[in-house]
């Protein structure tokens, strides 16, 4: 057998043990769940039984899935950001290296400020065409009403 047949056979191997090691765990850990928008797959990982348990007792509940909250709203930028969440909270939870309770990220708190605005437009245009602030861009929704979509979080 020639050393580059070998070298052909070692790399074959390891990249079918590193695609079936990916599988495995994508199935384990129900990643094809991610692509759906239930909201229970959220709660996939315990460590966000506490976000899932506050959005079931929510005023949102009824209007408004994690999804329409925590992602853009357009396709593309949709499943970029949780792909870029799940990659991180899996690698969080796997280097057991996470701050419990789970804190939104600033990339996060902003595309769910731009959600809220996406769906209360009508009374976000009252607010700042109303003139009652100086700096309209320096509202933010989260600040005041940051409970709504999970009640026990902002107590």
């Amino acid at each position: 057998m020639s050393f580059y047949l070998t070298k052909l056979i070692i790399a074959g191997v390891g990249l079918g043990l590193a695609a079936g090691i990916s599988l495995y765990t994508f199935w384990y850990a129900k990643g094809y769940s991610y692509l759906s928008n239930d909201p229970g797959s959220c709660a996939n990982c315990h460590i966000m039984e506490q976000q899932y348990s506050g959005w079931l007792k929510s005023s949102h509940r009824s209007v408004a899935t994690c999804n329409d909250c925590h992602t853009p709203q357009n396709f593309a930028n949709k499943y970029f950001t949780k792909a870029w969440n799940g990659f991180w909270h899996s690698y969080y939870f796997t280097a057991n290296n996470f701050h419990e309770p789970i804190m939104i990220t600033e990339r996060n708190r902003q595309i769910a400020e731009q959600s809220c605005r996406h769906c209360h437009q009508p009374i976000v245009d009252a607010i700042v065409s109303g003139g009652d602030t100086l700096h309209p861009s320096d509202m933010s929704c989260i600040r005041c009403h940051s409970s709504v979509g999970h009640p026990h979080l902002g107590d």
